[in-house]
């Protein structure tokens, strides 16, 4: 039997998950195609390589930024938030 799809927040909305998937491919489906925009032109970014390569896909899950969305499972809960740039290096996970 497979697990029933859930939900976590994307900027204070719900967006509807399945099971197993990363945050950009919940992100992906849920209509959203940028979830980050470049620190010196404000330039939106989303999945570029899909594998964790490009850091194109960063966002700030449950508080802690610099999460690559690609290679990130969703959890029921969890609180995704677009990033400005690429967040600080003393706050990376």
């Amino acid at each position: 039997m497979t697990p029933p799809p859930f939900a976590f927040t994307f900027d204070g909305r719900p967006v509807r998950a399945e099971p197993g998937q990363s945050v950009a491919a919940a992100l992906i489906a849920a209509g959203h195609r940028s979830w980050r925009h470049t620190r010196a032109e404000g330039r939106p970014r989303g999945v570029f390589c899909g594998i964790g390569v490009c850091f194109d896909c960063l966002v700030t899950i449950n508080g802690t930024p610099n999460h690559r969305a690609c290679l990130v499972e969703v959890r029921p809960g969890d609180v995704v938030s677009t990033q400005e740039g690429a967040g600080r290096d003393d706050l990376a996970c």
